[in-house]
């Protein structure tokens, strides 16, 4: 993992040798349980570690300069679509303290989740299957996270309806985003604003070997999320929030 902990670095994160070591039985059961199960097309060792463990990582930078919580409560942190584990797992790794929840709506990637944290020995983590549209109902859910977390989920406006509602005023969601993170950031102004949020910044990425544009939307929870939201399962890709 010495090319992870160099793109760390790069971050300005420092990752001890038992993170590392974590990182390597994440990335053997990734690979492991790829040949049985579709969890993601990038399996080769160098590419792992900079695609899916540095880039899951580079949230720290948002969650260094945005991220508040009350003295002596630990991060409370969910991450909406979390399929192999990413950008959840990495983030637990690297911030043992924090209390990470991984939704993911697929039984077999919940399966595997349920596998790495256990094999790696994580505390005060849970995988749930479920959609976002539904949990985001349920008062244990709703307006309860510091952090809201989405890797690759879809589309901005349709991703703030998934993510703000799990939000607590003054918490952070965080949307990793390509080389459009301006552009999707801006069309989604109206979904945002609808949804109690407000886009923060977006901050650019640079990943170490990785010549890609990476970009990380932050958005502040600064009113409540109406009752109505999130529509019904399916209804926010369907039909996007968009001015009238």
């Amino acid at each position: 993992m010495e090319l992870l902990s160099a793109a760390a670095r790069h971050l300005g994160l420092t990752l001890s040798k038992q993170q590392l070591d974590a990182f390597q039985l994440y990335y053997r059961d990734l690979v492991e349980w790829n040949e049985r199960f579709n969890l993601t097309a990038i399996t080769e060792y160098e590419q792992v570690q900079i695609r899916h463990f540095a880039d899951s990582l580079s949230c720290m930078v948002a969650v260094r300069q945005a991220v508040r919580t009350p003295e002596g409560r630990a991060l409370r942190c969910i991450d909406v679509g979390s399929g192999a584990g990413f950008p959840g797992i990495p983030i637990k790794i690297y911030c043992p303290q924090a209390n990470m929840v991984l939704l993911e709506a697929t039984g077999k990637k919940v399966e595997f989740l349920e596998h790495v944290i256990a094999h790696l020995g994580l505390k005060e983590i849970r995988a749930l299957k479920g959609r976002a549209e539904e949990l985001a109902a349920e008062p244990l859910h709703r307006e309860q996270y510091d952090l809201v977390l989405a890797r690759a989920v879809a589309e901005l406006p349709v991703l703030a309806e998934y993510t703000l509602p799990f939000c607590r005023l003054g918490g952070i969601v965080i949307a990793q985003k390509g080389v459009r993170a301006q552009e999707e950031a801006h069309a989604a102004q109206y979904a945002i604003s609808m949804l109690g949020g407000q886009v923060r910044r977006v901050i650019p990425i640079e990943l170490l070997g990785l010549a890609e544009a990476r970009n990380l939307v932050v958005i502040e929870k600064k009113a409540r999320t109406p009752e109505r939201y999130p529509r019904r399962p399916g209804m926010p890709a369907k039909r996007p929030l968009a001015p009238p």
